[in-house]
């Protein structure tokens, strides 16, 4: 099942999308990467996840989330979300809160950003403004 406005699709495999975390990940993505950017965001299983670190990353992990951009104003998320609601805790943060700092994390590597200090200002800003309800 996948939903779909201009320049966003949202697929999750085998599940509805609910149309607030929808219109959620629509915002973080104009708010981060502009309107015009086209962005597909996938939820996947943990084997698709770790499957992709690999071929990709060379790491053997599975992954909560990652980011491939295709080109200046394209790109791709891939988002676990079963190891997002586990590691939530990790961070003290509900799953709400980890999920909207993982978009924009995944966005802002997109845009071109390293981890380090920018990135994670950058991260907190938008994690405040995008709380989802």
């Amino acid at each position: 099942m996948f939903l779909e406005d201009k320049n966003l699709i949202v697929n999750k495999k085998g599940g509805l999308i609910d149309r607030a975390l929808f219109l959620h990940i629509k915002e973080i993505k104009n708010e981060i990467l502009k309107e015009k950017y086209s962005l597909s965001v996938n939820f996947v299983s943990p084997k698709i996840a770790q499957d992709l670190n690999i071929k990709y990353r060379n790491k053997d992990y599975i992954p909560n989330i990652l980011s491939f951009p295709l080109s200046k104003n394209e790109g791709e998320i891939f988002i676990c979300l079963s190891v997002v609601k586990k590691e939530a805790k990790n961070f003290s943060m509900t799953y709400k809160e980890f999920i909207t700092l993982l978009l924009a994390h995944g966005c802002l590597h997109l845009k071109g950003l390293d981890h380090g200090d920018k990135m994670e200002k950058l991260e907190e800003k938008y994690s405040k403004k995008f709380v989802l309800k």
